[in-house]
């Protein structure tokens, strides 16, 4: 697929980055590599792989590692093991050293290609003599291929040295090893895949235990991008929302997560732009102008960011400009809910105001995609009116290869992800336990995915591939959805986080997380319970300008006089006394709107003033919350708030 695309656009920008000064650390604008350029650099690695690598070559079937941020590098060293038939094991940037060990030795892979900034890190997972892991062993790495360094000078030979000595692997520069390849001549000819061989095993993250390899074929790539592209014919195509070689995305979202990976593949077969971010979260804002993307791509972490944003602008706004905005939004969503072209909504409203939040994205983005978990109604519908564009969400996991629904365009999708993409089969199996029948109106039950994206089972894994692989070949995803009458699915609950109370009912957390997090105050929160007791607790991360308002507007503490000053942070806050019981009513109320049921609502919230992130180990790279380790972290808290709700929920951190 990819040579064909670098055939016949030769000559077209293919991958960009931004060269950083080594002097101040700035980047420059884009410099892009034509496709021509790419396929040359890629059968040159490829070459490298397969011919010089002592004590043995790289064939077809072997497993190589890929670790580092998104890159050109990165996806020139993907694109090098499809052309040997080498399986492309990626491994995400924020992942312990502990999970690196596991992957390279569950994966088999003797040859890592890794960025010059997780040197280190690999080096440490690599130091001989650590016990082995008693399912995936020891690593046995001897080459890794070191690409970049922070300020992007090139990789040192001191580091390069360093590393050899702590791994024993021989370490060499992506341009040394790229050179290598090139040297050999006449280059061989790469052993075609069939759609059966196995492209990628791609890790999950892993909410719980060790990570799964997911086998992922060269045919279910395919038929992803196919799936997409046609889906984009169907839905986009009548308004003219086709993707294009002159269409440009920003690779931020990890290569390692299928999300973005496919949606990379899918530009790279329409002969369409990658520009790759700095690698540096803080430098994100600065890159989105400088790319000025086309399609923009997000998880909805980054999307409530956006919308947090615009509402803190708002509420610093003169009464007048939030009553203009508010009139604004109302009178464009009355056109989309009319079923009016997204630019015929309300061109005054998108000139005026919208086009100021459209700026924010680089001003020319024609498509948002959302995905990895569902949008909050608030944010969903804000981003369809302030983007001026179209504002789709999928659905789709690593184990069916990223993208299996999407939702149309249009203002009565909102809450759903549209329905299966073409050739693939879905179907609804009831779950009795929590009350889904996947025989009512509307039909209700578990997710299951049956089509050639699904993957082919867990890498040296039978019994958890059996666990969600049935013998006719439905994928059984775990989400619990509904069917509406047009055919969409609107994902509703989660299966396999339920706890039970002491009363018998069964709570989803998730659930509950999605209703509290539309109240605008939590930037993150937890919901566990005990079978003990009748009521679930949580933890949460307030968002410190909605935490001080709820506060001030409070009276028994703004009587106090107890209100921290406006320079003090979040902690500060978290510690004014009565600071949770205002956040516990507040979010009770919010629940209470959502449609909880009494039970499901929090009795107890202890605040955490500071973020959980992928690097703190307590969510996954794809920003999901790994609920053992918050367990473990917050054990003493959950009981204190069980045992003083009698008296008030009250318990800062």
């Amino acid at each position: 697929m990819f040579t064909a695309a670098a055939t016949l656009h030769a000559h077209r920008p293919c991958l960009g980055h931004r060269p950083i000064s080594p002097t101040d650390g700035s980047a420059g604008p884009y410099v892009w590599e034509s496709y021509g350029s790419v396929l040359s650099r890629a059968t040159h690695l490829s070459a490298a792989l397969s011919t010089t690598l002592a004590p043995a070559p790289v064939s077809p079937g072997d497993a190589v590692g890929v670790y580092g941020s998104n890159a050109p590098a990165w996806m020139l060293a993907m694109q090098a093991c499809n052309r040997t038939g080498a399986r492309c094991v990626p491994l995400y940037d924020t992942l312990g050293d502990e999970a690196v060990r596991f992957v390279l030795a569950h994966a088999g892979a003797a040859v890592v290609f890794c960025g010059a900034d997780k040197l280190g890190a690999l080096a440490t997972a690599l130091t001989p003599g650590r016990p082995p892991h008693p399912v995936a062993g020891t690593p046995v790495v001897h080459t890794i291929i070191v690409w970049g360094t922070p300020a992007g000078s090139g990789v040192g030979e001191e580091a390069l040295s360093a590393a050899a000595a702590t791994t024993g692997a021989r370490v060499v520069s992506f341009e040394a090893f790229e050179a290598a390849g090139a040297a050999v001549s006449p280059l061989p000819l790469p052993a075609p895949a069939t759609a059966a061989d196995i492209c990628t095993i791609m890790y999950t993250s892993g909410t719980t235990g060790d990570p799964k390899g997911v086998l992922i074929s060269h045919g279910a790539v395919l038929t992803t991008v196919a799936g997409q592209r046609a889906g984009m014919d169907q839905m986009g195509g009548p308004m003219g929302e086709r993707f294009t070689p002159d269409d440009v995305m920003l690779s931020y979202l990890p290569l390692a997560h299928i999300f973005d990976r496919a949606l990379e593949e899918l530009f790279l077969a329409v002969g369409g732009r990658i520009g790759y971010w700095r690698g540096r979260i803080d430098g994100v804002l600065d890159d989105i102008q400088a790319l000025r993307p086309t399609l923009f791509i997000g998880v909805p972490r980054v999307f409530d960011r956006v919308y947090a944003g615009v509402q803190a602008q708002l509420a610093r706004a003169s009464p007048l400009r939030r009553a203009i905005f508010s009139v604004a939004t109302w009178h464009k969503a009355r056109g989309l809910a009319a079923g009016l072209h997204w630019g015929a909504a309300s061109p005054l409203a998108d000139a005026l105001v919208f086009s100021k939040v459209k700026a924010r994205l680089g001003g020319r983005t024609r498509l948002v995609v959302s995905g990895s978990a569902p949008l909050a109604p608030k944010v969903e519908a804000f981003l369809r009116v302030a983007m001026c564009c179209p504002v789709l969400q999928g659905y789709g996991l690593t184990e069916t290869c990223s993208s299996s629904f999407v939702a149309p365009p249009s203002a009565d999708q909102a809450g759903r992800v549209g329905g299966p993409l073409p050739l693939l089969h879905m179907c609804l199996e009831s779950v009795p336990d929590m009350g889904y029948d996947a025989t009512a109106t509307p039909p209700r039950g578990e997710v299951l995915i049956r089509g050639p994206t699904v993957f082919a089972g867990y890498y040296r894994d039978a019994e958890q591939t059996a666990a969600v692989l049935d013998p006719d070949g439905w994928f059984h995803t775990g989400d619990v959805g509904e069917v509406r009458a047009d055919g969409s699915l609107r994902l509703i609950d989660r299966k396999k986080a339920l706890f039970k109370l002491a009363q018998g009912e069964y709570i989803s957390p998730e659930r509950v997380e999605a209703a509290l997090a539309g109240s605008g105050l939590v930037e993150q929160v937890w919901v566990t319970g005990d079978s003990l007791a009748a009521f679930p607790v949580a933890v949460a991360v307030p968002r410190e300008d909605a935490l001080r308002k709820l506060l001030a507007s409070t009276p028994s503490i703004a009587k106090l006089g107890a209100l921290p000053p406006a320079s003090a942070g979040c902690e500060a806050l978290c510690e004014v006394p009565g600071a949770a019981a205002a956040v516990a009513a507040a979010l009770a109320a919010a629940a209470a709107a959502a449609g909880l049921r009494p039970f499901e609502v929090p009795r107890a919230v202890a605040l955490e003033p500071e973020a959980w992130t992928p690097e703190g180990g307590l969510m996954t790279p794809t920003f999901k919350l790994k609920r053992p380790a918050l367990g473990s972290k917050y054990k003493a808290v959950v009981s204190d708030l069980y045992a003083g709700v009698e008296d008030a929920p009250v318990h800062g951190l």
